[in-house]
């Protein structure tokens, strides 16, 4: 009898783990969300003058495109993260996921200051080759513990694959 004791305080504690939890679900956004702002300073200012001087490649896309993309990519890396952190363990697998994550979203948050900020094109094309490395680690490691969350960052390294593309060619073109 005690092992059946044991299985079931087990299975509810799983069970409360995979609960819905809106205040953590906030948190993460709120955790992107201010990424997304702070960067946002930095980009938003540099869009009518020093971006629109450069020389773009043809398949670059109008400038308002990437505000709706943005904020739908946060939002679905945000609920993957929440996903992931739902069926959080205490393992070191978990904790360097966490790492990952969080390496992700500096690299994310830094590709705007040296891009836009810095007017750094080529110190951007080496954060976002590095911040595509770690989207596609973290979609590795995401499915660990969610397929779900694995697949919602999907749209997201294809969308920085896009935005590696056309950094490398705003390097090339305006060298």
């Amino acid at each position: 009898m005690p092992i059946n004791i044991m299985a079931a305080e087990y299975t509810m504690h799983t069970n409360q783990a995979r609960r819905f939890n809106p205040g953590a679900l906030i948190i993460s956004l709120l955790i992107v969300a201010a990424i997304a702002a702070t960067a946002s300073a930095f980009t938003l200012s540099q869009i009518p003058g020093w971006y629109r001087s450069l020389q773009k490649p043809s398949f670059s896309p109008p400038n308002w495109l990437f505000g709706p993309v943005w904020t739908c990519l946060y939002v679905m890396i945000a609920t993957a993260a929440y996903l992931v952190w739902q069926r959080r363990e205490d393992s070191a697998f978990y904790k360097t996921t966490c790492t990952i994550y969080f390496v992700q979203l500096l690299l994310n948050f830094l590709w705007s200051i040296v891009f836009f900020g810095m007017h750094q094109v080529l110190g951007a094309l080496v954060i976002i080759v590095l911040l595509l490395v770690s989207i596609a680690i973290l979609i590795h490691r995401f499915n660990h513990f969610s397929k779900a969350a694995s697949s919602l960052l999907v749209p997201y390294i294809l969308w920085v694959s896009f935005a590696l593309a056309l950094n490398l060619y705003i390097y090339l073109l305006n060298r």
